[in-house]
């Protein structure tokens, strides 16, 4: 694995969480279909679980550029 720089390690995970909140999203629509709402709601939350964790990674990601752009001023 080659060594890769702070800058595209942060925009490769930003990447991959934009793609995770796709594919959460596209999931969201198939729930019905199942036919079972106990199911169903048990499946939203843990969509909701996935979600919220994904912020809390876009949320690390920005602080620490931030962090990054005021230690050159």
């Amino acid at each position: 694995m080659r060594a890769m720089d702070r800058s595209t390690a942060s925009k490769e995970l930003r990447e991959h969480c934009n793609a995770a909140s796709a594919a959460v999203t596209k999931m969201h629509p198939l729930l019905n279909a199942l036919g079972d709402d106990a199911t169903k709601s048990e499946i939203v939350k843990a969509l909701f679980e996935i979600t919220k964790n994904v912020e809390v990674v876009k949320k690390q990601i920005m602080r620490l550029e931030k962090r990054d752009d005021t230690s050159f001023l």
